[in-house]
């Protein structure tokens, strides 16, 4: 996907860090103003509530941020978790994070190679022999790092019109909504298509290259990359509210509701999707996690608790996107207004977008949701937390 689209129904949107949500802001009553929800509460971080309200205001039915920096950790949310009983979204709320999933998966591939398992400059089809093939697509000419900073020219899966036609619309996803589809499958849709361009040349964002750095992971470990998310990942850092579901269509509690246009508009019905399938994202955007949790994983990535210097080192070595953001491995680097420089990813699954930034020393974090996927601007939360206060 390129940058500045819309979150689509389908859509495992990590587009630059300025635009979690990129829709322009659409009119719409505002819900409950923003509140703490944290027992640790500190500073005012005015000018974030003051960005959470605006989203909802632009049309996200609620949102839910915890940041965390010197003075402690800080919540709060704004709108509802669900729009039948206007329950409030809750801090601790667990939701789809979408292509944040990718940051997981570039840290085990980097683990492999810290342990001599593989290296990134083996080619696809080392590890995936004949499956990279056809339309102009060459695994032996593709290497596992550029499947991981985007630069492989494969085709995205998910940009598919018929794809997006069977899943996107309001007819295709409540018929096939608990679909479940096989990383062949997802492979096979993209490799129908010929590459964006040579291998190593540009930049584009795909979501097949995720797809494929999963499967390299299940050869090179003998198990699903989800166990070795679990292992190596969720599990040496306690994250509790994080899980790699697999086939599961339900969000664990506590959770809020999710919600779609199903079209490509801000306006008409709105549709409830939390239930899906998330099989159709794979790798690629299938985690769930908390605020709290994406926090806690980027700070450790970032302060070198889960790889070595050479691999955090690869990791951090970017990539151009646009004027001011960059593309690492799995990871995004965006300089904001201010010029403070943050690290993390955004993600966005029906229903779901999310933002998770950190800077580089691990000191201030920021990671929030909108359970809406057609208004909201999440650059504006980011700006505000890192500059406005």
């Amino acid at each position: 996907m390129r940058m500045r689209m819309r979150t689509t129904a389908v859509a495992v949107v990590a587009a630059a860090l300025s635009a979690v949500l990129a829709t322009p802001a659409v009119a719409a009553p505002p819900g409950p103003g923003a509140g703490t929800g944290n027992a640790t509460d500190t500073g005012d971080h005015r000018a974030t509530r003051q960005a959470l309200q605006a989203a909802v205001a632009a049309g996200v039915p609620g949102v839910t941020a915890t940041a965390g920096d010197r003075r402690g950790t800080w919540s709060a949310t704004a709108g509802v978790g669900d729009l039948r009983t206007g329950q409030e979204r809750s801090p601790h709320d667990r939701y789809r994070v979408g292509s944040i999933t990718k940051t997981f998966v570039a840290t085990v591939l980097l683990q492999l190679e810290a342990e001599g398992r593989l290296s990134l400059d083996d080619t696809v089809d080392t590890w995936l022999p004949g499956l990279v093939t056809g339309n102009g697509h060459d695994g032996t000419r593709i290497t596992l790092r550029q499947l991981l900073n985007h630069t492989s020219g494969i085709f995205n899966y998910t940009a598919d019109e018929d794809y997006q036609h069977t899943y996107s619309t309001k007819e295709g996803f409540f018929e096939r909504r608990y679909d479940t589809l096989t990383p062949g499958e997802l492979v096979r849709v993209a490799l129908a298509h010929e590459p964006y361009f040579e291998p190593g040349t540009s930049w584009g964002y795909s979501n097949t290259n995720y797809v494929l750095a999963a499967l390299v992971i299940e050869k090179a470990t003998g198990r699903p990359y989800g166990e070795e998310v679990h292992r190596r990942v969720i599990e040496p850092l306690r994250l509790t509210a994080t899980s790699v579901p697999g086939t599961r269509v339900s969000l664990p509690r506590p959770s809020s509701r999710a919600y779609s246009k199903l079209a490509p508009t801000a306006t008409g019905p709105t549709y409830d999707v939390t239930r899906l399938n998330p099989s159709r994202a794979f790798a690629a955007g299938e985690m769930i996690s908390d605020s709290e949790d994406l926090n806690r994983f980027y700070r450790a990535l970032l302060t070198g608790r889960l790889l070595p210097p050479e691999q955090l080192d690869e990791m951090t070595t970017t990539v151009p996107m646009s004027p001011g953001r960059d593309y690492g491995l799995g990871l995004m680097k965006a300089t904001l207004s201010c010029g403070v420089t943050v690290w993390g990813h955004s993600g966005g699954i029906s229903g779901s977008g999310t933002g998770a930034v950190t800077a580089k020393d691990g000191r201030h974090s920021l990671a929030f949701n909108f359970n809406g996927d057609w208004a909201g601007d999440g650059n504006a939360v980011i700006e505000a937390e890192f500059c406005g206060d």
